[in-house]
C-alpha cells in the first residue's frame, strides 16, 4: 500500500517564524495525507552548526521520511549523507534530505525554487550582469538558478573573499569561462553602478539579522533586486528598493517553490503549486505584502 503519512522536519537556526511547515502540512491534508513537520533549531537546542550530523542521526532512528535543511547547515549536512543527486553535488549545498531504506539522500530545492519564482515575478527584466551578494549554501543554489535561466555573467561578493571566489570556479567549470567572477566587498558600488540587477543571498534582513546587507545609498532605480530571505517578508533591502522605483522580487516566491520541489521529493505525490502560493499569502499576510509573493512589486 502507499504510504500515506510523513514525518519531515526542518533543521536550521532560529527558524521558529518559519512558513515552511504550514505549508507541507496543508497540501498533504489536501491531498488526503497525514504529515507532522517539526522544527529542529539548533538554537532553541543549544546546539552548533557541526552538530547536524547527531541531529541527521536522531531523525533516522525515530522514522523521519525527510528533512529540509537550512542555514547555517546546508553545507555542513553533506558529509553526513549517503547520496547526492547530482544538482546537490554539483552546489556543494543541501537543503532537503530524503531518508528511505536506510539511506539519506540529499538534494537542492533552492535552485529549482528560485528559478521558478525569478521567471514568475521577473520575467523580463536584463541579466547581462547580475551582482550576487553571498556566496553560502543559498547563494550557491540561486547563482547557478541565475545563470541557468540566462544570465550573461554573475559576479560574486561576500564577506569570506575565498568563499566567493571558490563559487564563481564551480560556476566557470559548470557553465563555460567567464560566465563568473568574485570581487570584493569595497568594489560593489562601482559594480552595482552598471550592473542590471543584484541577488541577496545571506540571511541580513532575517528577524534574528536585521538591516540592510550593503549601503541604501548604492541602490538606484535602474536596478532590479531579488531578495531570499522571506522572514519577514517586507526586509529592509527589499522596502528600500521598492521605495526607490527597483523592479523587486522578495523571497515569498522562493520558499514556496522550493517547498513545492521538496513536498514532492518527501511524497511522490504532485503538489497544486497554485494553492500553495495562496496559502503562503494568507499565511505571510500579517509580515509583509501578499501582492509581492513571487511576483514584480514595483519571494524566501
Amino acid at each position: 500500500m502507499p504510504q500515506d503519512s510523513y514525518l519531515v522536519g526542518l533543521i536550521g537556526a532560529g527558524i521558529g517564524p518559519s512558513l515552511t511547515p504550514a505549508l507541507h502540512e496543508r497540501e498533504a491534508d489536501r491531498q488526503g495525507l497525514r504529515c507532522l513537520y517539526r522544527l529542529l533549531d539548533i538554537d532553541a537546542l543549544g546546539l552548533r552548526p557541526e552538530n547536524v550530523g547527531e541531529l541527521l542521526r536522531a531523525a533516522r532512528d525515530v522514522g523521519f521520511d525527510g528533512l529540509n535543511v537550512t542555514h547555517p547547515c546546508k553545507q555542513l549536512v553533506i558529509e553526513h549523507l549517503d547520496a547526492l543527486s547530482p544538482q546537490a553535488e554539483a552546489l556543494g549545498a543541501v537543503n532537503t534530505v530524503v531518508i528511505a531504506d536506510g539511506r539519506a539522500t540529499g538534494h537542492n530545492t533552492d535552485v529549482t525554487g528560485f528559478a521558478a519564482s525569478f521567471a514568475r515575478g521577473l520575467p523580463d527584466v536584463r541579466t547581462d550582469h547580475v551582482v550576487q551578494v553571498g556566496a553560502g549554501g543559498a547563494g550557491a543554489a540561486v547563482a547557478h538558478a541565475v545563470l541557468t535561466l540566462g544570465a550573461g555573467r554573475v559576479t560574486l561578493v561576500d564577506a569570506a573573499p575565498e568563499r566567493a571566489a571558490a563559487l564563481a570556479d564551480s560556476l566557470d567549470r559548470h557553465f563555460g569561462a567567464g560566465r563568473a567572477a568574485a570581487a570584493a566587498p569595497d568594489a560593489l558600488a562601482d559594480l552595482l553602478a552598471d550592473a542590471d540587477g543584484i541577488v541577496h543571498a545571506t540571511p541580513t534582513g532575517m528577524a534574528a539579522h536585521p538591516g540592510l546587507p550593503f549601503p541604501a545609498d548604492l541602490l538606484h532605480p535602474g536596478l532590479w533586486v531579488a531578495e531570499v530571505v522571506y522572514r519577514p517578508l517586507e526586509t529592509e533591502l527589499v522596502r528600500t528598493a521598492r521605495a526607490l522605483g527597483c523592479a523587486v522580487l522578495d523571497g515569498g516566491g522562493m520558499a514556496v517553490f522550493q517547498a513545492v520541489d521538496a513536498f514532492r521529493l518527501f511524497t511522490g505525490r504532485e503538489p497544486d503549486a497554485g494553492r500553495m502560493l495562496d496559502h503562503f499569502a494568507r499565511l505571510a499576510q500579517p509580515a509583509g505584502t501578499l501582492k509581492s509573493s513571487g511576483a514584480a512589486a514595483g519571494t524566501a
